[in-house]
């Protein structure tokens, strides 16, 4: 399941293409759908799995028991652990490219940046789907 029901991730067999994906849309500083006369703006390609990424991202793992467990993104996890600095910047990057792996739409993951700013997380994630490269900024 997704935030929006009437878009899911099909349900793919193994050597069968995958279909065009479509998403909302999202509005990436603002942390919310993008929405157009009452409804919500629809995209297709790699800006629906951009859209489907960044909110997979945002989403906490386990927490919401509309989703399935092997969505979302366990972040939150790292708050107040003792580890070093480094090994939570590591342990960042994992849990993002896990979760975006789930997608079988996304063939790669590289974490390029992870860096603290006070107690705030900042990611810079570049990721490849089966249209093309696109980056995050989360």
């Amino acid at each position: 399941m997704t935030l929006f029901p009437m878009f899911s991730v099909p349900a793919t067999t193994q050597g069968t293409a995958l279909p065009l994906y479509t998403d909302v849309a999202m509005d990436y500083d603002r942390g919310e759908p993008r929405w157009e006369s009452g409804n919500p703006v629809i995209v297709t390609g790699l800006e629906a799995v951009k859209s489907w990424a960044w909110r997979a991202i945002a989403t906490e793992r386990y927490r919401w028991p509309i989703f399935t467990w092997s969505y979302g993104c366990e972040l939150k996890t790292l708050v107040g652990q003792p580890y070093l600095a480094e090994t939570k910047r590591s342990e960042a990057a994992r849990y993002v490219s896990e979760t975006l792996m789930v997608s079988p739409y996304i063939t790669a993951v590289t974490v390029k940046e992870v860096d603290f700013e006070g107690s705030t997380l900042h990611l810079e994630v570049e990721f490849e789907s089966i249209y093309g490269k696109e980056r995050l900024y989360v």
